[in-house]
């Protein structure tokens, strides 16, 4: 491990690096996200960059992909000094970027996604076909040009747009948390194509909060703390325990809870919920949905993206209207009440808490400030509002409170919530909604794109709110979490639950396998205590008992 910070020059007869950054700063109004920051790549590598959320990992490769302009340093790429006014430049100069939120058009084709803004390249018709195909096939990405995106899975989504960049001749690939919504097996997928496509010439810039991943693909490892450079490492020599250290000053967290504080009390039940796609197939997107989840209870949900994980989560929320099937919470008070044809609002007030998978369009207004933020959702009750009436002073208040209590970096509450990191708006959220006191809290991928830090500090609060009676529906692409967490895990596939799996035995090989229809032979056993009539499962004494006696209320 080396704690130099200085730009690394090439030998005599040696290429020059692929890029070098050299002193880079950034300031925006009240904050620096860059200082003095030192980077250097060479061909053919994978080179790892990892750093607190609000380390300013983002803004530093926004400013080599022409995104950001510095205010101080230089960037050098292949050995010549660049200036970048727009991502234009930075693509000319063989640079490319595939963000961690997918930028793709779901109703056109691969082809058309992978064209689109570069026709002038190889036109848009047969010579961009081969094109494609020749580069698919060179770099062992699978893809069918006439695929719809929309019906792709996250794994092919991420393989287009990896050639994207690669069709327009990049050559230094940034790779903005490439492995967050990908499975075990997806990940081993990811890595050989990057290897083999290292052995090609091909340059990455991995960034990554994944430590063991990190370094079981790359090279080297650059570690940024609080906007500047504080070290370099080789990954095959030091511990995802000490990369840990340099990235936050502690030890790498675990999910891991193995006390039980599962109760008999049913918070939530739903009983045959099916929903039909949008398409007007008659494909079922959900296809008889029975669970049951307890107060003190998390109920993890393992599924590959796109097998209605998100459309179980949002018909639970009224965000979508079933097809058939009925919802059923028990509040704080001890009430139970059926949600079938409620609006969102009104099972929101009922007891629901909901941490949404994509926090930029539903769990946050991006252009205003973190006090306005902390309303939503929760606008008719204190201690953001008074009868009828918002209370403003007791909104800024309990803001002050969660930026306290969270963790949440910002110079003020009065910034807009853009101007947060992705880890800090996500503990803003979440520490929104567990300020409500809910009965159940939905948390779709609660610290996806989060630096350890931040995960540490939301998996302490969601097993403090468990010990304190809170019921847990979790989805997670991070399996190490869904098993660490709960209590009871199910799986989802094509639209059903068809296995459930214990989490003190199962593996994430084994629950990965699952998710994939590969097998529903997976590790079950008495740990937790969540049970449902979903196909693969029982209905246990238990449940009969509580649908018994919870008939009368459910009218």
């Amino acid at each position: 491990m080396s704690s130099s910070a200085a730009p690394v020059a090439a030998g005599a007869g040696e290429a020059p690096p692929a890029v070098v950054l050299s002193g880079i700063t950034k300031r925006f109004p009240g904050v620096v996200a860059n200082s003095d920051v030192h980077l250097t790549v060479r061909h053919a590598e994978v080179h790892a960059l990892c750093g607190e959320n609000g380390a300013g990992k983002s803004t530093l490769m926004k400013i080599l992909y022409g995104m950001q302009h510095p205010d101080e340093g230089t960037i050098e790429v292949n050995g010549a000094p660049v200036r970048f006014r727009s991502p234009t430049d930075a693509i000319r100069a063989g640079i490319g970027m595939v963000h961690q939120h997918f930028m793709l058009a779901d109703n056109l084709t691969v082809l058309e996604n992978v064209v689109l803004g570069a026709e002038r390249l190889h036109g848009i018709g047969a010579r961009a076909r081969r094109r494609l195909v020749e580069l698919a096939e060179r770099t062992g990405m699978r893809v069918e040009p006439d695929a719809l995106v929309e019906r792709l899975g996250v794994a092919d989504r991420q393989r287009v747009e990896i050639l994207k960049v690669l069709y327009r001749g990049a050559r230094i690939i940034i790779l903005d948390e490439p492995t967050a919504v990908l499975v075990p097996q997806e990940v081993d997928e990811l890595f050989d194509t990057l290897r083999g496509m290292r052995e090609q010439g091909y340059t990455f810039l991995f960034i990554s909060h994944k430590l063991d991943e990190v370094r079981a693909i790359a090279d080297s490892v650059t570690v940024i703390r609080r906007g500047t450079t504080v070290g370099t490492a080789d990954p095959k020599s030091v511990s995802s325990r000490q990369l840990a250290e340099m990235m936050v000053g502690s030890a790498l967290p675990s999910p891991e809870t193995r006390e039980s504080t599962v109760t008999d009390q049913v918070v939530l039940r739903v009983e045959g919920l099916s929903l039909l796609a949008e398409d007007g197939s008659g494909r079922a997107v959900l296809d008889g949905i029975d669970l049951v989840v307890r107060s003190g209870e998390v109920l993890g949900i393992a599924g590959v993206e796109g097998n209605g994980q998100t459309e179980l989560v949002e018909t639970v929320m009224g965000m979508r209207h079933a097809s058939s099937g009925r919802v059923w919470l028990t509040g704080r008070d001890g009430t139970t009440r059926e949600l079938t044809n409620l609006t969102t609002l009104h099972r929101r007030e009922a007891g629901i808490g909901y941490v949404p998978e994509d926090r930029h369009r539903h769990g946050l207004l991006l252009t205003q400030p973190l006090w306005l933020n902390r309303v939503l959702g929760h606008q008719t009750r204190p201690p953001v509002s008074r009868g009828q009436w918002l209370d403003l002073a007791g909104a800024k208040q309990d803001t002050r409170r969660i930026v306290e209590e969270f963790d949440v970096r910002t110079p003020g509450i009065d910034v807009a919530a853009a101007a947060l990191s992705g880890g800090n708006q996500q503990k803003l959220v979440v520490g929104r909604e567990l300020s409500a006191d809910p009965a159940l809290l939905i948390a779709s991928h609660p610290t996806r794109g989060v630096d350890v830090g931040a995960q540490a500090l939301i998996w302490d609060q969601i097993r403090a709110a468990r010990a304190g009676g809170l019921a847990v529906l979790l989805i997670s692409a991070d399996l190490d979490e869904l098993i660490g967490l709960s209590d009871t895990i199910k799986v989802m596939f094509r639209g059903r639950l068809v296995a459930d799996a214990d989490p003190a035995s199962v593996t994430p090989e084994e629950l990965g396998s699952a998710m994939t229809g590969a097998t529903t032979d997976v590790p079950t056993g008495a740990h937790g205590g969540s049970t449902s009539d979903g196909p693969g499962t029982g209905s246990s004494t238990a449940d009969s008992e509580v649908a018994d006696s919870e008939g009368g209320e459910r009218g």
